[in-house]
């Protein structure tokens, strides 16, 4: 009997569910304040971090900037201040762990507790797995996921004491479906989604209701980092509106952003295509960038 009654709680909620969302599709869904919140952006020293800042200094958040790169991180801090915002930057290298474990302590001491912690730090280096150096493969993995474990352990605590936060994971519609030439990557953004998901899982288990997750996945975007993408449907993506639209996800807690929106039909595709329209699928979207790829010599 107790199982009968748990389904058709279960039923009612998903009925439930579905109703909430389609209301909100015609309902403006409140957006939070964060004028004074402590945001901390690692990878704030150019691309979308640097933007994702000064949207932030914008709402009057107080920001904490970390890079790797002095001076890039600076020229966002300045950048911050002309708009108004108090900001605070550190030299932070998030491939090792007692740089980050350092500077999140200085953090605390210097700044206080933070609020909305952006993991958007990233590499990329485009080649086949067979050309790729073992000290990339190391550092892809560091800075891309492993990072996150480091800055959510010394942020976490103080959200959990009052229940109160957000944490971003910026992955990738590379942590989606696999992309040649881009095995390390993918992999990495693939944890990293699943890192979203299970820190989301387990703060919902802890009943930590109030600390948010919100997880970002665009296809290209006009970074620099990859030389020369396009894709046949999907455009490259402009930095300033990718920016924008994660702000606004994180001001909306929402779980997932994908951009453009068809991305999370990826799961679909691959649960009901056979695997031969998969892959034909795949090469008609026609992803391209540059490369290093090793020559191949059937002959031999």
């Amino acid at each position: 009997m107790n199982i009968i009654l748990e389904i058709l709680l279960l039923l009612l909620t998903v009925i439930y569910s579905y109703l909430e969302s389609l209301v909100k599709l015609f309902i403006p869904v409140k957006r939070k304040s964060v004028s004074g919140e402590i945001v901390l952006i690692t990878g704030a020293g150019h691309g979308i971090g640097r933007l994702t800042a000064t949207e932030f200094a914008k709402l009057q958040s107080v920001l904490v900037l970390w890079d790797i790169n002095k001076n890039g991180v600076e020229e966002t801090a300045a950048q911050c201040r002309k708009i108004g915002a108090k900001v605070y930057t550190y030299v932070v290298d998030c491939s090792k762990r007692e740089d980050i474990i350092a500077s999140a302590d200085k953090v605390k001491q210097e700044v206080g507790d933070v609020d909305i912690l952006i993991n958007n730090a990233g590499v990329v280096f485009c080649a086949d797995l067979l050309s790729l150096e073992d000290s990339q493969i190391q550092k892809i993995f560091d800075v891309n996921v492993i990072a996150h474990f480091w800055t959510t352990r010394a942020f976490l605590p103080s959200m959990m004491r009052k229940n109160h936060g957000h944490i971003v994971t910026i992955a990738s519609s590379a942590g989606l479906f696999g992309v040649p030439f881009l095995v390390d990557y993918c992999s990495t953004k693939f944890a990293a989604v699943g890192y979203h998901k299970a820190l989301t899982a387990e703060l919902s288990a802890l009943q930590m209701s109030e600390i948010k997750t919100t997880c970002l996945c665009p296809v290209f975007v006009d970074t620099g980092f990859v030389k020369n993408p396009s894709t046949r449907f999907a455009p490259v993506l402009v930095p300033e509106d990718v920016a924008k639209t994660l702000v606004d996800g994180i001001l909306t807690n929402k779980k997932m952003i994908y951009i453009p929106p068809f991305v999370s039909l990826s799961g679909v595709l691959e649960l009901f295509l056979p695997e031969r329209a998969l892959k034909a699928f795949s090469a008609f979207q026609g992803v391209k960038f540059d490369a290093k790829v090793r020559s191949t010599n059937k002959d031999k």
